[in-house]
């Protein structure tokens, strides 16, 4: 079940296996739960990053919580990785997030979708979202399944992505577009 799902199949609540994403959407809740719940060191909010993620996190890597997750085991993140306050990341398409990436505050990675069909609408579809190395997005942006940040790109704050942004540009607006080129 859990690899259909990030394989990018149709999964039906319905479906008999559904309870295995259950459980780990209740494992990531009571996680996310302990992490925003009180104050904590970064060296903890690094174990409990790693525990929510289950893989173990990098000692450069930052966040502020409050964070939100869905899911939680599906989140991998590189070296001189800063993601700020209230961001959410529903990961169950895989989020990977490459070294020396800054995430502003507020900002969405949403990696699952429904199908246009109503009668399948209360199915899911989940695409990986990829932003490569010495990306930023700002505050507020949202970044839609499927889409890459490319390399030393920047996303401006409250930008709406829906397509792959090539490396060394930035993206602006809703729906974003390549405003310019990064010498």
């Amino acid at each position: 079940m859990l690899e259909r799902d990030k394989n990018g199949e149709l999964i039906s609540l319905n479906d008999p296996e559904y309870y295995k994403i259950c459980n780990l959407i209740v494992e990531a809740q009571k996680i996310t739960m302990e992490l925003n719940n009180s104050y904590h060191e970064a060296e903890e909010v690094r174990k409990l990053f790693s525990r929510l993620t289950g893989a173990e996190v990098d000692a450069s890597f930052g966040l502020l919580p409050p964070f939100y997750t869905d899911f939680g085991k599906n989140i991998r993140v590189g070296k001189n990785v800063f993601i700020n306050h209230a961001c959410t990341f529903m990961d169950r398409g895989g989020i990977t997030i490459g070294d020396n990436v800054l995430v502003g505050p507020k900002v969405n990675l949403i990696t699952i979708n429904h199908p246009l069909d109503p009668a399948k609408r209360q199915s899911t579809i989940s695409t990986p979202i990829v932003i490569k190395k010495n990306a930023w997005l700002g505050a507020g942006a949202m970044i839609m399944p499927g889409v890459t940040i490319g390399e030393n790109s920047i996303v401006s704050a409250g930008a709406v992505v829906t397509k792959d942004v090539p490396p060394n540009t930035v993206a602006a607006g809703v729906p974003a577009k390549i405003i310019k080129k990064i010498e």
